[in-house]
């Protein structure tokens, strides 16, 4: 089933007043880009290094026409390549030129890059229609803009491009496959309850499924999906610099990683006993999944008035301080909300909606699921949004003259292309060197062996899992899970979203919460994905939308949406692929930027794919990312 979140909906939010606007020719080939990553496998490393290297070089074929632009690539040496420019004058008329030579440039770059996904035929098909209705010719492939041909000035800059792609560290040349990176664990077999075998369970654990479909909805071959990216941080980075740089080594490879938050905690304490922040954060995904029920009588207020203005101390990632963080059994974090909308000047509406239709309705919404454009891709399609708000007026950093919105689209492009590669190096370095295990793993294998919380009850195992009232508990004689035979008295159970064995029809059916054996516990997620075939900590949704988030704040001069607010709203009974539902119409509402963003990070929670661990280094990560980015670029202009 075709995902809900085509052009990730956010374009409802626009009025009908914002469709009268003229898109620039950078926002046309942005378009494009997006939907090229939607009929693409889900790869966001390599959709952001994409969205990078394409909005790079509009850049530059932008820049070369501006007096008081510096070029990014051209005549530029970035990491021992240099790429020569000379000095051309070109004929014709200037803003034409631009057009031209960022058209040229995108469209080169997006037929090399996305030639081998497996929608091309989708893709080439708009790639060609816009260059086409645009008056260019496809069979012009110069690349001497001596005499002053806009066009093979943007062709010279996308091989220019290409070539510095197959040194970058990606290995693009080879399709972006791993070159050392192996498993240390055996895949879990999903048809079959439990964890059989877990060599290390400190490390990231392959999933054995009968048919695999990626995030974008593409059936892979093969049931065990390979790690994606482990060996990212090898990559040229936009901003990052040495000084963050630390060079690591596990079993006798490097691994780069910037901005190390330290290790995630390890399944042993230093008494050879199940460590309480291991059980307590993994746990913790299982407690959420309690509150995917719609029908349990829980009303929250979801507008800015209740949820947003989160103010915390984010360094401090102890467990006494995670603990202080969330709400471990309600749910969401301990923000105060907004009282007043600062642009409208009155209180935000209050809006309550079943607990069960909101924690669904993110979860899904930020999922980045079939037809979405990935992590880095979904907050480009939030940039166009504000860019193009009637209340919003294009200043950079809000002072000074109004820019035309070719020059405000190339500007911002660049550097929020620029934050989500370097979120996407920073986040998939750590990712591969600490390879940290995901919920699904941690909580069936823990359960496998026990309680940890009561030695003098059954089922104590030092290493078992702790027990929680009403969330966590064991199976006793008379309990509807006991089995026909009681095979399942002594085992663990946990009160959460039932899974995919209550879903025949995910049109008609919601699983709901209830008492299952943990060993069948799932991830709020498709049964053909269940969880990202690549390791957890640290989480790519938070860095990316925590440095998206900066770069907007810094790019606006504003923490807040145009108007004070943005807002998607989910159809009763439409907008959810997983199952059925929501119950009634949500309003997902933000006041700033910062909120979407910590919005992102708990969806990912619920969504039964992160710990608090995994989340909250990579919000402290990606603020720091994103701001080294916004000041890296803006020293091009």
């Amino acid at each position: 089933m075709k995902y809900k979140i085509v052009l990730f909906l956010l374009l409802l939010f626009y009025s009908k007043r914002s469709y009268t606007q003229e898109h620039s020719i950078a926002r046309k080939w942005n378009e494009i880009i997006l939907q090229s990553i939607r009929n693409d496998l889900a790869r966001p490393t390599v959709h952001a290094r994409n969205l990078f290297h394409i909005s790079a070089a509009m850049y530059d074929a932008w820049a070369v026409f501006d007096d008081k632009s510096d070029t990014y690539f051209l005549n530029k040496e970035n990491h021992g390549i240099h790429i020569p420019y000379k000095e051309t004058k070109f004929t014709g008329d200037i803003n034409k030129n631009k057009e031209k030579a960022i058209s040229y440039a995108a469209y080169r770059l997006l037929i090399h890059r996305y030639e081998i996904s497996p929608g091309y035929k989708k893709s080439k098909i708009i790639i060609d229609s816009l260059f086409e209705k645009l008056g260019y010719d496809k069979e012009f492939k110069s690349i001497d803009y001596s005499e002053g041909s806009a066009s093979a000035l943007g062709n010279y800059i996308a091989k220019k491009v290409i070539e510095y792609s197959w040194k970058d560290g990606s290995n693009e040349k080879y399709f972006y496959t791993n070159l050392f990176y192996e498993p240390v664990n055996k895949p879990m077999i999903l048809k079959n309850p439990g964890i059989k075998s877990l060599d290390d369970p400190n490390r990231w654990q392959p999933l054995a499924f009968e048919k695999f479909i990626d995030q974008s909805g593409n059936e892979l071959a093969g049931s065990v999906p390979e790690f994606l990216g482990p060996e990212w941080g090898e990559v040229f980075p936009f901003g990052l610099d040495n000084k963050n740089l630390k060079i690591m080594k596990r079993e006798g490879n490097k691994y780069p990683i910037y901005y190390d938050p330290g290790p995630p905690p390890q399944f042993l304490n230093s008494e050879n006993k199940l460590n309480e922040e291991y059980s307590w954060n993994h746990s913790f995904v299982s407690v959420w999944g309690s509150h995917l029920d719609p029908n349990d009588g829980v009303l929250w207020d979801i507008s800015p008035n209740n949820i947003g203005n989160l103010n915390i101390d984010y360094d401090d990632l102890s467990l006494e301080s995670l603990k202080t963080k969330y709400k471990p059994i309600e749910g969401g974090d301990k923000s105060d909300g907004h009282r007043i909308n600062p642009y409208t000047k009155n209180p935000y509406k209050k809006q309550l909606v079943p607990r069960g239709d909101y924690t669904r309705v993110i979860a899904e919404f930020w999922a980045d699921g079939p037809d979405s454009e990935t992590p880095p891709g979904h907050w480009f399609t939030i940039l166009n949004y504000v860019s193009y708000h009637p209340l919003f007026e294009r200043k950079f950093e809000g002072e000074n003259q109004i820019l035309d919105s070719l020059e405000w689209d190339i500007k911002s492009y660049f550097l929020l292309g620029g934050a989500m590669h370097d979120a996407a190096i920073a986040a998939w370095g750590l990712k591969g060197y600490y390879d940290y295990i995901r919920p699904i793993s941690a909580i069936r294998y823990m359960s496998s062996k026990g309680q940890s919380s009561d030695p003098e009850i059954s089922s104590y195992n030092s290493l078992g899992i702790k027990l929680v009232n009403n969330f966590i508990e064991l199976v006793k004689e008379d309990d509807p899970l006991s089995g026909k035979n009681g095979e399942n008295i002594g085992k663990i159970k946990v009160y959460s979203w039932r899974g995919h064995k209550y879903i025949d029809d995910p049109k008609k059916d919601y699983a709901g919460v209830g008492w299952i054996l943990a060993e069948n516990w799932f991830p709020y997620q498709r049964p053909t994905f269940v969880t990202p075939n690549f390791s957890g900590y640290i989480s790519g949704h938070s860095t990316y939308s925590r440095a998206a988030a900066e770069v907007l704040t810094l790019l606006t001069g504003n923490a807040f949406f145009p108007g004070g607010l943005g807002e998607f709203t989910a159809k009763k009974n439409q907008f959810l692929v997983f199952e059925k539902g929501p119950t009634q119409d949500v309003k997902i509402q933000w006041a700033t930027y910062r909120d979407a963003s910590n919005q992102c990070s708990l969806s990912r929670i619920w969504g039964g794919i992160h710990p608090p661990v995994d989340d909250l280094p990579g919000r402290i990560i990606g603020e720091k990312v994103g701001i080294q980015a916004y000041n890296f670029g803006k020293k091009y202009f």
